[in-house]
């Protein structure tokens, strides 16, 4: 038995933008009622830092312009040239039930086989290196994404009485062609957790609140 998930490919998008969609989307999940995939890019360089990391030591931490905060906790996140992409769900979802560090591995599992399928190298990173730094992709936490390693993907997570939001970032090869890679997470996806797509269209009252 599918279920069905709406699929919001967004583009590219200023910095504060993308965050303000990715907060307005928790807020209103509730009210669409089925999870939401958002697939996203941004329009220059930027750096996003967790909610609760302090702005004074991510302006000395890094020379990228603009920063913006998320509504999720995590470290410095260079948005130069990764693949970003958000998960959002219900209260009543299967996947808002489960303890953080299940829906931690799950997406990354997805993300992992998804890699393995373009014949790229993953694996599930099984215990934690110090990150030190705060900076996300210095080292790594259990679960997360490992290439060579490596850590390629992380993601983090807010779940309030609204829904619970998954924000990713994944350090795809150069060679690699986005699309293409975006598509095989999509059909992974399907075939592993019976996902029905649907395109999401236009929400008035979730721009609304993004533009808020």
């Amino acid at each position: 038995m599918s279920d069905i998930w709406l699929l919001m490919r967004s583009g590219g998008g200023e910095a504060s933008w993308n965050m303000a969609v990715d907060e307005a989307l928790l807020s209103e999940v509730d009210r669409i009622g089925v999870p939401i995939v958002r697939c996203y890019s941004w329009s220059e360089p930027a750096a996003s830092f967790g909610y609760f990391q302090r702005h004074a030591d991510i302006v000395e931490a890094t020379d990228l312009r603009p920063l913006v905060r998320r509504c999720t906790g995590g470290g410095l996140v260079p948005h130069d040239n990764d693949w970003t992409y958000s998960v959002v769900f219900p209260p009543g979802h299967e996947w808002f039930g489960v303890r953080a560090e299940v829906s931690y591995r799950r997406i990354h599992e997805w993300i992992a086989g998804a890699m393995i399928q373009m014949g790229l190298p993953a694996e599930l990173a099984a215990a934690s290196e110090a990150l030190g730094s705060g900076r996300c992709f210095a080292g790594y936490e259990r679960f997360d994404v490992l290439q060579s390693g490596r850590k390629i993907a992380g993601a983090a997570q807010r779940r309030n009485r609204r829904g619970l939001l998954i924000q990713g970032s994944i350090q795809l090869p150069e060679a690699i062609d986005r699309e293409r890679w975006a598509e095989c997470f999509l059909r992974f996806g399907q075939k592993t957790f019976a996902i029905e797509w649907r395109e999401m269209e236009s929400d008035a009252a979730m721009v609304s609140v993004a533009e808020r």
